[in-house]
């Protein structure tokens, strides 16, 4: 059994900002913890403009607070979103959420996030092993 809090998690190695300070993620559950999925408290700041790419993973996101639009960067659609909505990235897709108030949303990756690695714009993951 595992529990956590994500004020047991802050400022510690599993609370990762970007270097402009427009995301913090929560990592509540990572790889190592033996599960198949990583679960994240991810937060976006208002008014902000993100370009997000996962090569290596499936995404579920549940928007719990705040408002913006997703664009898929590929297609050109765009989405509302607002609390309660979610949006799944199940073919890696390009994407952007551009935010108009500040965003906190839960997120689930599969395979799973093994540690405070930062995505980058070509959805570049170290997918390290796990150790046994």
């Amino acid at each position: 059994m595992i529990v956590r809090t994500t004020e047991a998690i802050t400022g510690t190695e599993r609370d990762i900002a970007s270097e402009d300070g427009q995301w913090r993620s929560k990592r509540i559950v990572l790889g190592g913890d033996r599960v198949g999925f990583s679960f994240h408290e991810t937060t976006i700041e208002p008014n902000t403009v993100n370009n997000f790419h996962y090569a290596n993973h499936v995404e579920a996101v549940w928007l719990i607070e705040g408002e913006g639009t997703l664009t898929d960067r590929e297609t050109g659609e765009t989405y509302d979103l607002g609390p309660g909505s979610m949006y799944l990235l199940n073919g890696h897709e390009r994407h952007t959420v551009e935010t108009r108030t500040r965003m906190r949303m839960l997120c689930v990756f599969n395979p799973p996030v093994v540690g405070n690695e930062r995505h980058d714009e070509n959805g570049v993951y170290p997918l390290i092993e796990v150790p046994a």
